[in-house]
């Protein structure tokens, strides 16, 4: 692998995989069912709240499924002209609305060089409202007007990031289902480490609240059907899961090259040390029961860091209340840390709060595990009642935990047996 030769005064770090450019996150921006940015989303999720109630997006009686995790305090105009609104489908007004949040909160200039920032922004089904819309315009008139294609076209909510946020470096659009977002943070690390920026907007968006992709995962039986009990349906690890709940929102995690950062002085959440990859090639929609697969991600995310498993203090779970994924991910974590480290160490699912974000959920609890390393703050597993022998970490169970976090991993698994694992260090004062 060819190295980039270091600039003076650049500190002498190298990775174990060669890379001596050190990534730092310096801003984190969201839209989530519990609240319109991260902050009120953060106090929801530690007090032990659910997002989980009817659905307003659609009518949806004669449905088995009525119920999901709406982001409903998002207001699309305070981050968007009218005009442009009209254009753009609900997921990529969403992740715009999280880019810009975390360009404040980031306090970056994107101006003087542009071309030294980028984004990569995630989903796994794109702009479903737009596409359902598009197929009723032909069906009734054999006509579609010309923004609804665009719309619905899954890389658009990184395009309007780029064009709305004057971006010019690098520009991507991972589709790889619920690891998708995950795998964009994923993306953008790898960008900065390779020298093609220094900056780079990171995340995922999700609006999937609609008639045809709720009845869709109905229809293979991946949903709870809790209708009468929608805020405790979301149950990770719990014997009575009985599926996931749609959620929907945005996530952008500002990444940054750590001399970039220090030299205007960036507040840092954390460093991102590493990341992992597998796939299953088991099934489409169901994880090696093993968790043979996910166990190699966990452990090229710890190679990738030169970290071992007794060095991670926390994991956000992808766990999403399925019955078969929180089991295989709880064998994952046993395979990958050895039993006895995984039973020290805590884990917990926010899925329970938000519901599935799809696309959105790796960086929603991404963005969650910043402010958990912040404020030394486990989430907790919400909806935990009956424990299961499968599911048997220690999985903070319906209250927040006070914990000491150093180091964290967050997990995204997805259909199609898409698995990205992320590593996360604080930043010492000495490093």
């Amino acid at each position: 692998m060819r190295r980039r030769l270091p600039f003076a005064g650049e500190p002498s770090f190298c990775s174990p995989l060669g890379f001596d450019r050190r990534v730092v996150v310096t801003g984190v921006g969201a839209v989530t069912p519990l609240g319109a940015d991260m902050e009120s989303s953060w106090r929801r999720l530690v007090g032990g709240e659910s997002a989980g109630g009817p659905i307003t997006a659609f009518p949806t009686a004669g449905h088995p499924v009525q119920f999901a995790c709406e982001a409903s305090e998002f207001q699309p105009e305070r981050w968007m002209e009218r005009r442009t609104l009209r254009r753009l489908d609900r997921f990529a007004q969403l992740a715009v609305a999280a880019a810009r949040m975390a360009e404040t909160d980031a306090a970056v200039d994107v101006a003087p060089e542009p071309w030294r920032v980028g984004a990569s922004v995630a989903t796994a089904q794109g702009g479903v409202a737009s596409l359902a819309a598009c197929c009723r315009e032909l069906a009734s008139s054999g006509r579609i007007h010309p923004t609804l294609v665009t719309a619905f076209m899954p890389n658009m909510a990184a395009g309007w990031v780029s064009i709305e946020l004057g971006l010019r470096g690098p520009l991507g659009a991972p589709c790889s289902a619920c690891a998708a977002s995950a795998m964009a943070i994923g993306e953008g690390y790898d960008a900065i480490r390779l020298d093609r920026a220094d900056v780079m907007f990171c995340g995922g968006s999700e609006a999937g609240i609609t008639e045809v992709a709720v009845a869709g995962f109905a229809a293979m039986r991946a949903l709870s059907r809790r209708n009468d009990d929608p805020a405790r349906a979301s149950r990770p690890f719990d014997a009575d899961r009985d599926g996931f709940v749609m959620g929907e929102g945005a996530a952008i995690l500002v990444l940054e090259e750590l001399e970039h950062a220090r030299a205007r002085s960036a507040t840092i959440y954390a460093e991102l040390v590493g990341y992992g990859m597998s796939s299953d090639g088991f099934h489409v929609s169901e994880p090696d029961p093993a968790g043979t697969s996910q166990a190699r991600a966990i452990r090229a995310a710890l190679h990738d860091a030169g970290l071992e498993p007794a060095h991670v203090d926390y994991v956000n779970m992808h766990a999403s209340s399925t019955g078969l994924g929180d089991a295989s991910e709880t064998q994952a974590v046993k395979r990958a840390f050895g039993e006895e480290a995984a039973y020290a160490t805590p884990v917990s699912s926010i899925k329970g709060s938000t519901g599935h974000c799809l696309g959105a959920a790796g960086a929603v609890e991404a963005a969650a595990t910043m402010l958990a390393m912040r404020d030394n703050l486990a989430p907790p597993t919400i909806n935990y009642e009956t424990p299961d022998p499968q599911c048997d970490l220690d999985c903070i169970p319906n209250h927040a935990r006070e914990l000491s976090i150093d180091v964290a991993l967050s997990n995204s698994f997805g259909f199609g047996g898409h698995n990205a694992v992320l590593a996360f260090r604080k930043l010492h004062d000495d490093a």
